[in-house]
């Protein structure tokens, strides 16, 4: 995971949520929609700056970066630093899991989908939101200046992919909305 980009750049990470609110507005719309009324057992892994968390009423957050994590402290979201190939939280103790724009900075996706797995209770809810590998986001934002920063050490998969090593770690998809190369999949822990 490139920790160090977000590091220096924090600030102009958290910015882009202020200067592309009708992009941002939507994201958090359709998780919305597909994430379960949190509960004080809820985590956002991967916070960042926090700007899912809150207004979700998500109470806990995993973030390896710190700036990123202060930010979502300040936000009100208790944080804890960490990385999702290895999420310091006891097994089967969350309730509902969210990862968004994760997947495509992760060093082993297979090894974190089995972390997330852990930390849910039975039957636990994952929602996770992504840039589809083909969709006009990735290609937009692969050529912009600001994002190419953070995206140009990014892996992105398709909607299959990710659907293909979910159900390779216990996971059953229940729905998918994929829009504009935005994907959003909510799962259920199986097993």
């Amino acid at each position: 995971m490139p920790e160090d980009v977000f590091e220096r750049f924090a600030e102009e990470y958290d910015r882009w949520f202020e200067e592309h609110r009708t992009e941002y507005q939507a994201e958090l719309a359709r998780i919305r929609r597909l994430f379960p009324h949190p509960d004080s057992r809820a985590v956002e892994v991967g916070v960042g700056s926090g700007r899912f968390a809150a207004p979700l009423g998500i109470p806990l957050g995993i973030e390896p970066s710190r700036a990123l994590g202060r930010m979502a402290r300040r936000r009100g979201i208790e944080v804890i630093r960490g990385r999702a190939e290895s999420i310091p939280i006891r097994d089967e103790s969350c309730s509902s899991v969210l990862m968004v724009t994760v997947i495509c900075f992760l060093d082993d996706p297979v090894l974190a989908f089995g972390e997330l797995h852990r930390i849910l209770a039975p039957k636990g809810s994952l929602v996770l939101g992504f840039i589809e590998r083909e969709g006009e986001i990735a290609q937009k934002y692969l050529h912009d200046a600001g994002k190419h920063r953070f995206l140009s050490r990014a892996r992105f998969y398709s909607s299959g992919e990710v659907r293909e090593l979910l159900g390779r770690t216990g996971f059953r998809v229940a729905e998918v909305d994929s829009r504009a190369g935005f994907c959003v999949i909510a799962a259920r822990k199986g097993r």
